[in-house]
């Protein structure tokens, strides 16, 4: 260690911290060529879950697992051994950078991240660079972006980090200005001292740099001192979005890497029999290549355009699918067969009871970018470009698909437009890998929107049963059978969930059926209260997709809260309220009761709905109006499926401490939106093994002439002084209360989701073979 390293470290261990009680926190300065930084393993501790107070006259529930311990207190256990193999360096330029071992598609993470470093740093903003990591094995889990977890698990480490770099700059500073330190200012990437001498960081990074590493203490901001954290601040990325330079996966060029693309099967996961055309196909105008692999018959040519031409000319003869002959009804009455029984009889004479069964149907889980990859496979090799949120599980799979070790396999992962949990899985970048490698070339491959609709991942088909009792105005107990197609965790959480089993509150029960436990919280006292998973594997292509569960079982419980309340002759927000578990969450439903006026007079036809979800710990309530009157589900719009239009949303959002309120509120209105979708239009309908659906034109997501044209986000002060998760939270408040609002204007509870889930269908679905329609010619027509 050098004088230098021993005096900084000598100066920092003895600097008073600022504040009292605050904790102080160890990082390492790391042996580099300029100041490169990094956290302690196990720097972060998660606060315990505080007990709920019992409510005066409220039968208590008591804590379910996700109460004690849920799915974001286990990936972040689960990250904290390698928080210090991620580092922070500042380079002469006077830059700060940060590879982020998570995925950026569209949620907003490199800019809160850059803030959160900005901080502690006192950086500006402007001069952090946010990149995304490759695969690093190393890294364990702590690669993995998904259930809302990223802020929350590295919220911590990366201040550690940034504070380990200010107070070395600093020490630096002192040495060449010949100051104490504590009469140093750091401010917007420079350093004064009393005299008004001032150094740049830059002027400082390679000064500041160690030999080798060297561990030094640090006391962390005090959310009093925040000028960054919790501002609203605008996308980083922002400007390259909206002027088209923002680089995803397609937008990755590999020297010889053409397009190339797959014709599919006409049932789900089909196989291919024969081909009967190939020399055909293989003379078309710009088609280089045509192989066969294990999802089809793949095309490589000089345009997108030609791969479409030979995708559709393809005559191939294919063998089933695992879904082979599967409706809506069959996987309906498969699900009814798997439901769990019911435990606590109706004793009418005794107690009353709600019974009701809700249907979800499939849900698509494509997003706005179709799966995409990059693949240049090569003797011994390979180097994948993919937008990845679970990288090392697809660098760990790809090199087994290729029979190459790990180290020769560099997964580079590129920023998404969108995921809702489908770039968990790798689909598309294994599918690239093994077409490169069977057609000795470098590809770029591109699902077309029917691919992704009618073969890839979707948000299974599921059924809810609840029964809840009450007697004397008070719930008595309340049951929730949840049955669901089979939801695949083959991602990286299921390796996730086999490390910490010893861990878990629920370590013998099966991937799913954690994941539920570990997720579904009720926010409301409910008596005895049992909600309890089973699922059929029917050999769907399923996943994550928002919030997994939470959307289908927070729907079925609001909804029976809204029953519950009427049978009762109680008020809706005034049953919810008492029987709420935590003030955090009685706290965003009065704001939204308060702001969205719950309970005013409205027109026949039209209502309030209101819902509250507890998730990451996080709390959010949403109230929504309706408009069910026939002027308005009788409308006529183009190419679209109308029905009731949503016409107001209040929400508000309590996330702890919000990193960044613009962006909170961005994650508000979209999970929204997602939760209009869900409950009213959205929905797959299967037939004889394959989606009719085929892109958004008749998926009916939300469009923007059935959005809220009164919308109002409501970012609560902070409740404490680290983040909660907050990508998917407002699904399920959202879901549930455009429900219970369709519910009091027709007067009916609904049971089946979408409620425009209609046959005969309201669109002429394209045929299964060819695989794709032809590249459209009346795009000006549409766009009028």
């Amino acid at each position: 260690m050098t004088a230098q390293d021993r005096a900084a470290q000598h100066e920092q261990e003895a600097a008073p911290p600022r504040g009292i009680g605050r904790r102080r926190f160890l990082g390492y300065v790391l042996a580099a060529p300029t100041l490169t930084v990094a956290a302690q393993v196990g720097v972060d501790v998660l606060a315990p879950t505080p007990a709920t107070a019992a409510v005066p006259g409220v039968v208590p529930s008591l804590p379910g697992p996700a109460d004690i311990y849920d799915l974001n207190d286990m990936l972040t256990h689960a990250a904290l051994p390698t928080a210090n193999l991620i580092t922070i360096r500042v380079d002469p330029d006077g830059t700060a950078h940060f590879a982020l071992p998570r995925a950026e598609v569209g949620q907003g993470i490199t800019t809160s991240t850059a803030m959160i470093i900005a901080e502690e740093l006192d950086l500006p903003v402007e001069r952090v660079r946010v990149t995304l990591a490759d695969a690093r094995p190393e890294l364990l889990f702590n690669q993995l972006t998904g259930g809302s977890n990223t802020t929350i698990s590295t919220f911590t480490p990366i201040r550690v980090a940034a504070a380990v770099a200010r107070g070395r700059l600093l020490r630096a500073a002192a040495l060449e200005l010949g100051e104490v330190v504590g009469t140093l200012t750091a401010k917007a990437g420079v350093i004064t001292s009393t005299a008004g001498v001032s150094l740049s960081y830059g002027d400082l990074a390679v000064k500041a740099a160690a030999l080798t590493d060297t561990q030094v203490s640090v006391t962390l901001k005090d959310p009093e001192e925040f000028r960054v954290i919790g501002t609203g601040r605008g996308r980083v990325d922002a400007l390259e979005a909206v002027t088209g330079r923002k680089k995803f996966a397609m937008d990755v060029q590999v020297p010889g890497a053409l397009p190339t693309m797959v014709c599919r099967p006409p049932t789900i996961n089909g196989t291919v029999r024969s081909v009967d055309n190939l020399a055909e196909v293989k003379a078309l105008p710009g088609i280089t290549d045509v192989v066969t692999v294990s999802t089809g018959v793949a095309v490589r040519g000089r345009t997108f355009g030609q791969c479409i031409d030979a995708v559709r000319a393809l005559k191939v003869t294919w063998g089933p699918g695992t879904a082979e002959g599967a409706s809506d009804a069959t996987v309906l009455q498969e699900l009814r067969r798997a439901e769990l029984p019911l435990v606590v009889p109706p004793l009418d004479l005794l107690t009353k009871s709600v019974d009701a069964r809700f249907t979800f149907a499939f849900a698509s889980n494509g997003a706005l970018e179709t799966n995409c990859a990059v693949a240049d496979v090569r003797p011994g090799s390979a180097e994948i470009w993919a937008s990845l949120k679970s990288p090392i599980v697809a660098q760990e799979k790809i090199a087994l698909q290729l029979g190459l070790p790990l180290g020769a396999v560099t997964v580079h992962v590129t920023e998404g437009g969108g995921s809702f949990g489908r770039k968990l899985f790798h689909d598309a970048a294994g599918e690239a890998a093994e077409i490169s490698r069977k057609m000795g070339k470098p590809v770029r491959l591109m699902w077309h929107r029917t691919d992704d609709f009618r073969q890839g991942r979707t948000h299974p088909m599921a059924t809810s049963r609840v029964r809840a009792t009450y007697a004397l105005g008070e719930v008595l107990t309340y049951e929730q059978r949840h049955t669901s197609v089979a939801t695949d965790f083959g991602h990286g959480i299921g390796e996730i969930i086999t490390s910490e089993v010893a861990q878990l509150p629920v370590a013998n029960l099966a991937f799913s059926e954690t994941m539920f436990q570990l997720t579904q919280a009720s926010p409301y006292h409910l008596g005895l209260t049992t909600q309890l998973l089973n699922e059929v594997d029917t050999g769907f292509n399923t996943g994550s997709m928002r919030n997994i569960y939470s959307p289908n079982v927070r729907c079925a419980q609001e909804l029976v809260l809204d029953e519950l309340a009427k049978r009762m002759g109680q008020d809706a927000l005034a049953l919810r309220r008492r029987l709420l578990k935590d003030e955090r969450a009685r706290a965003v439903l009065d704001k939204v009761a308060e702001v969205g006026g719950w309970g005013r007079r409205m027109e026949p036809g039209t209502a309030q709905g209101i819902a509250v979800h507890p998730e990451y710990h996080a709390f959010v309530a949403v109230l929504a109006e309706i408009d069910c009157r026939p002027a308005t589900t009788g409308r006529k719009v183009r190419d679209a499926y109308t029905g009731p239009r949503v016409t107001k949303v209040v929400c508000a959002v309590d996330v702890g401490l919000a990193v960044n309120p613009r962006g909170l509120e961005a994650q508000m209105m979209g999970g929204i939106i997602d939760g209009i979708a869900l409950t009213l239009t959205s929905g797959l309908h299967l037939k004889d093994g394959h989606f009719q659906e085929s892109s958004w034109d008749n998926y009916y997501y939300t469009r923007q002439w059935n959005t809220p044209p009164e919308l109002e986000i409501i970012v609560m002060p902070p409740t404490g002084d680290k983040p909660g998760g907050a990508g998917e939270l407002a699904v399920g408040a959202a879901a549930a209360a455009v429900a219970c609002a369709y519910g009091r204007a027709t007067g009916t509870m609904p049971t089946s989701f979408p409620v425009n889930h209609a046959e005969p269908l309201p669109f002429t679905p394209l045929p299964t073979v060819p695989p794709i329609p032809a590249s459209p010619t009346d795009g000006r027509t549409r766009a009028l």
